[in-house]
């Protein structure tokens, strides 16, 4: 697995961060934020921000900005994964389908900021990443290494959700009891891409990689049923 990839799996294998602006009050001073996000299909982090929000101001002057990832249940701090990401703060239509849909999978509470006029999607496009995957392992790469593969899947995800929750959703918890150990009362698939896919599991979100990328749902089917058969055995 190349460094990039490790990268962006661990990127999706996490919710919140924080973000950096620079500050249009203090002049010089970089700002820290709070950033609950989800990636969409190009691997891009979409925030949903107030236009009122410090933050915003800030990116309204000067739209570079840093988001550090990291797993907050990681021990020791130090020694844990985390990943710095350098982009634009571009906004994005707030009333997309698809992009609303799946940040409201992710975060179903934010649903009613969908109806307050000052909250706008921001889609941080990267162009550079620092990664440090433990001791020792410390990179910069470079943002278009870190974007998934060319898929079908903004198109196909809604699809291949509705079907696994409707038809397979013993699939899901045998998944859930093979891969992470855990016996789950009620599952549902709320997210697939290239790199794997997310489970709902009684309330929290659980993360499922792939073997090897997926760019349509005829790959997702093949990966999806070769993790059922091992799950089974």
């Amino acid at each position: 697995m190349s460094t990039a990839t490790e990268a962006r799996r661990f990127l999706r294998s996490t919710r919140s961060a924080v973000l950096s602006t620079h500050s249009a009050r203090f002049e010089g001073y970089p700002f820290g934020s709070i950033a609950p996000f989800v990636l969409d299909h190009a691997g891009n982090p979409l925030i949903l921000i107030s236009t009122i929000a410090e933050h915003t101001k800030n990116i309204q002057k000067n739209p570079h900005v840093s988001l550090i990832a990291f797993d907050p249940a990681t021990p020791d701090m130090q020694a844990g994964a985390r990943l710095t990401l350098l982009g634009e703060a571009v906004i994005s239509d707030k009333q997309d389908g698809a992009l609303r849909s799946r940040y409201l999978r992710y975060f179903p509470m934010a649903e009613k900021y969908f109806d307050m006029h000052d909250f706008l999607f921001h889609r941080i496009e990267i162009r550079q990443a620092r990664y440090i995957g433990g001791f020792g392992n410390i990179h910069w790469i470079p943002g278009e290494e870190l974007r998934p593969p060319a898929n079908q899947l903004a198109q196909q995800e809604i699809g291949i959700l509705d079907h696994m929750n409707a038809d397979h959703a013993d699939s899901l918890i045998a998944y859930c009891r093979h891969v992470h150990g855990l016996e789950a009362n009620e599952a549902a698939m709320v997210g697939i891409d290239v790199d794997g896919f997310d489970i709902r599991v009684d309330g929290k979100l659980l993360r499922f990689d792939f073997e090897n990328p997926v760019t349509n749902a005829l790959e997702a089917r093949g990966a999806l049923v070769a993790l059922s058969k091992k799950a089974n055995a």
